[in-house]
């Protein structure tokens, strides 16, 4: 007669098994890739100047990819690029689907689903808006509750304003392109994004004014994520790579020619941010 201890022991079994099934179909090698001959990235549609698809061609343009397809040629392998959302390229690494999802920032929930390379770029928190008296201004002096901000909700901005805006009005959104709306209609007085979204963003809205990076400089580490499977060789040589690339200024030139499709060059970004860090 089956005990319940046996049933237990029973469903534990079942559930390692399980579990040693998916690490291992998940797990990353540097044999298994380029065994395969390509090198899985998860992609992002419409993310400039992140990611982007070519519609009639297919094919994928942006700093991520320009990264992506750099570190596929060190490991002697072609690029394939998996198309993902934002959300979704953690999965995706999760699961086995991609090798590596870049331009993730390094939030420390996220390294409870994934690991983290070294830095490949520094990010820094600015404010969108139209007005000229919000530019040269402290976190200190916005945190104003006459002052009104926009940000899409969850995200590392929404973290920043919750941080450093708490007296402040700040209108959360499901999407970004919400929080654009609420500062272009003039709902909001500011957009709290980063610094290469919102160059991208008054570029293509003239509607929402300058990009003004307050002080202190707040800047958050985007990372490249593996799966916690992965070999050992793997994790080390991305972040050899990340690290190798952001001190002799790759990175920067990828990021900057990624910039150049909308009119930005690098003397057009705004003072006060650093993309090493």
């Amino acid at each position: 007669m089956m005990t319940m201890k046996s049933v237990l022991k029973g469903v534990l079994a079942a559930a390692a098994t399980i579990l040693t099934i998916t690490t291992a179909q998940a797990q990353t090698s540097v044999d298994d890739i380029r065994d395969r001959g390509t090198l899985r990235m998860a992609g992002i549609l419409n993310e400039p100047p992140y990611f982007a698809r070519d519609p009639r061609t297919g094919e994928w343009t942006g700093f991520a990819v320009a990264m992506g397809r750099d570190i596929a040629e060190t490991m002697g392998v072609e690029l394939e690029v998996v198309e993902s959302s934002w959300a979704n390229s953690i999965l995706d690494v999760q699961s086995g689907r991609a090798d590596i999802a870049l331009a993730l920032t390094a939030l420390p929930t996220r390294a409870l689903s994934i690991n983290f390379s070294s830095p490949t770029y520094f990010n820094s928190f600015v404010i969108v808006s139209p007005k000229e008296e919000m530019a040269g201004r402290s976190w200190a002096d916005l945190n104003d509750p006459d002052l009104t901000f926009a940000v899409d909700l969850g995200s590392a901005q929404d973290n920043i304003t919750r941080q450093y805006l708490p007296d402040a009005k700040v209108l959360r959104f499901q999407t970004r392109d919400e929080a654009i709306v609420a500062v272009a209609t003039g709902r909001a007085d500011a957009l709290v994004n980063t610094v290469l979204n919102g160059m991208v963003m008054t570029k293509r809205n003239e509607a929402l004014g300058k990009v003004h990076v307050p002080t202190p400089m707040l800047s958050s580490p985007s990372v490249i994520g593996i799966h916690h499977a992965s070999d050992v060789v793997f994790q080390r040589f991305i972040s050899a790579w990340a690290d190798y690339n952001r001190r002799v200024g790759n990175n920067q030139t990828w990021i900057v020619e990624s910039l150049a499709p909308f009119g930005i060059a690098f003397s057009d970004l705004p003072a006060g941010f650093d993309l090493g860090g």
